[in-house]
Parts: C-alpha cells; structure tokens; sequence
C-alpha cells in the first residue's frame, strides 16, 4: 500500500505505522483487531494527519466503520471498497474470486462490497493465510509459493462459476502477483487492492481540497511497535526500495 501511495502522491507526507507488535491481525477476531486498529489510528492522529488510510485487508474489513465513526470528522479510508468496485469493472462474466486473510474473509465484507455494487455477481473466496509468511518471507516465486498457490485456487476454479477476475484482497498479496497469474491463467485479471485504494485517496483528497499544493518531493516517515529491523527488511519487500532500520521509529501505542 505505501508503494502505491507514494507513487500516486509524491508530493504528499506520508507517516506509516507498522504494527508488528501485534501482526498478523488475519487470524484475530474482530474485536481484537477493531481495539488495535482503533489504537493504531489514534496515535497517527497526534502526527497532524489529514486523512487515515487503514492500509490492511483485514482491518478495514471489520474496523472501518467503527475507525470512521470514532474519529470523524477525520477522513478515513480503507482498502475494500475501491478493491471491490475495481472487480465489478474489471469482470466480464460477473464471477470474481476473492484472496484474502481467514478473518477478511470471515467477515465477508468483500462479499457485501461487491453485491452492493452488482447484487448478481457470484463471490468466492479463498482464506490464503499462507501467501502473508511467503510475502513477509521474500518466497514470491518458485516451486513452494507456486504450490501454494495451487492449493488456494484450485477450488475456486472447479465448475461452472470459475472466476474471470481475482481481487488480491490482502495488501501483502501483489507481491506473489506473478506466480498468482501464472497459476490463474493469463485469461484471469488480477486486482490489486492497493493500487485502487491509491487512485481512490488521490481523487478523494483532490475533491476535498486537502491535495499537497507544493510540489517538491514529500516526506515518508516510518514508525513501528517492535523490531525496526525487521520492519526494515520486511517492509522493504513490499515499498520496493530499502529502508535502513534505523530510519525506522520504535513507537509504543497502547493507551495510557
């Protein structure tokens, strides 16, 4: 997600905060990972923020209403809704499958985004729990993350409702896009969640007045709950470029 937010707003402030102290939330329950989102979001506020993006699956999912709700009249943006609407644009045959974390897909909330939009598309989804330790562990090909990802679509691809689109509906999910396609078929579109949600905070800040106006390149600060080195070389995995663990914050953002 941040890759693609830099990408799409150069000129904008960035401040990232990794919850590694607590991840993955993918198995938590959804109060569990409301009460940490929730905490999460709280401490970005003392950062002077003018928008939150919940930059993960499985919090937006469960948490986002509430994040909404407790922190208005901040803007809070999470990632299933522009993932959602970009699957009913990029599907033919109405038939999208969804991959994502066990509670994402518990929650269904991909499921409800996408009926709301086209209440006769066919859902399926696919928990791929596995895909995140693969991600984290920089395995994003060959024969261990292509077997895995076998595994995970084999049944959404049995019978007459084989998906035509498949949402990445976790953020860590693009960077296996490639062995995901491979095993999918190049007839098969991949979505990718945070691309969209991306384009979607651009047009968002843009409508509400609040875009960066200079336009020199913006800052991007780190933050992290536990082990800023392997916050660094995790998180270099998926922004793409290095970061040097002591750039890298040591926060604590549990209520006093």
């Amino acid at each position: 997600m941040l890759k693609a937010l830099r990408a799409r707003l150069p000129h904008e402030d960035l401040v990232y905060l990794g919850d590694t102290a607590r991840l993955p939330y993918g198995t938590k329950s959804a109060e569990t990972v409301t009460a940490y989102a929730t905490q999460a979001t709280r401490y970005l506020m003392r950062h002077d923020i003018k928008m939150a993006v919940i930059a993960c699956n499985t919090a937006a999912s469960v948490a986002l209403e509430p994040l909404a709700a407790a922190l208005a009249p901040l803007p809070v943006v999470g990632v299933v809704g522009p993932g959602a609407e970009a699957g009913v644009k990029a599907s033919k045959s109405g038939r999208i499958g969804v991959l994502a974390t066990e509670a994402t897909v518990r929650g269904g909330a991909y499921v409800r985004a996408i009926h709301a939009l086209d209440p006769a598309a066919v859902v399926t989804q696919a928990p791929c729990g596995l895909f995140v330790t693969l991600a984290e562990e920089g395995w994003v090909k060959g024969d261990v993350a292509e077997a895995a990802a076998r595994r995970y679509l084999a049944p959404l691809f049995k019978g007459r409702n084989a998906p035509d689109t498949l949402v990445l509906g976790c953020t860590h999910f693009p960077v296996l896009a490639r062995v995901i396609g491979k095993v999918a078929g190049k007839n098969v579109k991949l979505v990718d969640s945070a691309a969209t949600t991306a384009r979607f905070v651009e047009r968002e800040l843009a409508a509400k007045g609040m875009a960066a106006k200079r336009r020199g390149k913006g800052k991007t600060r780190f933050m992290a709950t536990d082990s800023p080195e392997r916050f660094a070389r995790v998180g270099g995995i998926f922004f793409g470029e290095e970061i040097r663990a002591k750039d890298v914050e040591l926060v604590d953002i549990r209520p006093d």
